[in-house]
């Protein structure tokens, strides 16, 4: 889970354009992602098959 707070930091900081979260892997995202401070700030976009882009999107 420290990982996915971590890609979020990056995310926030520019480090990562996105983050591309696979349906096998969401729930545990999705723990990390519920607990993170900014996550208001972190915006997901549904694809195909699944898989969940997500980008920062600072909300004023």
């Amino acid at each position: 889970m420290n990982d996915y707070v971590a890609k979020m930091d990056q995310l926030r900081s520019g480090e990562l354009d996105h983050l591309e979260i696979k349906p096998a892997e969401f729930m545990k995202f999705r723990q990390a992602w519920t607990d993170y401070p900014y996550r208001q700030d972190i915006v997901g976009t549904a694809q195909r098959n699944g898989v969940i882009i997500y980008r920062y999107h600072h909300v004023e």
